[in-house]
């Protein structure tokens, strides 16, 4: 994996990212977890979330015909399930360019502030959405 140390970042799904990122050693888990995820099962994409405990919690994006959920999605309904009440942190590696509007809009009911890190397949960081 490229070292995403401190990347400058680009515009991610709408979102203003902040101008330059720098990954923590637990943000760059994240990162890996979520790439992980993603490649056990061959999905679109992977996520992953920290919670307030520093626990992690990872998935890969799930499209049935009775149910669709964004690996974001489910990384957070994880740790909803599990008692978290915030995240510190997301990371997703999609094929997309973007950040989807539910997985931001998931993260966000746990956490206004925690940083989404968006990555290429490969784990090259995209951006952080901050917002």
């Amino acid at each position: 994996m490229p070292d995403p140390s401190a990347v400058p970042t680009a515009p991610v799904g709408g979102h203003t990212p902040s101008v330059t990122v720098e990954l923590t050693a637990e943000d760059t888990k994240l990162v890996v977890l979520a790439r992980g995820a993603r490649g056990r099962v061959g999905a679109v994409e992977g996520a992953a979330v920290r919670d307030q405990d520093g626990r992690t919690y990872a998935a890969a994006s799930v499209s049935l015909p009775s149910l669709t959920i964004t690996a974001l999605q489910l990384a957070v309904a994880s740790a909803v399930a599990a008692g978290a009440t915030r995240l510190e942190a997301a990371a997703v590696v999609t094929e997309a360019s973007t950040l989807d509007g539910a997985g931001h809009a998931a993260v966000r009911d746990l956490a206004a502030d925690a940083p989404i890190h968006v990555a290429a397949p490969d784990g090259t960081l995209l951006g952080t959405v901050l917002e």
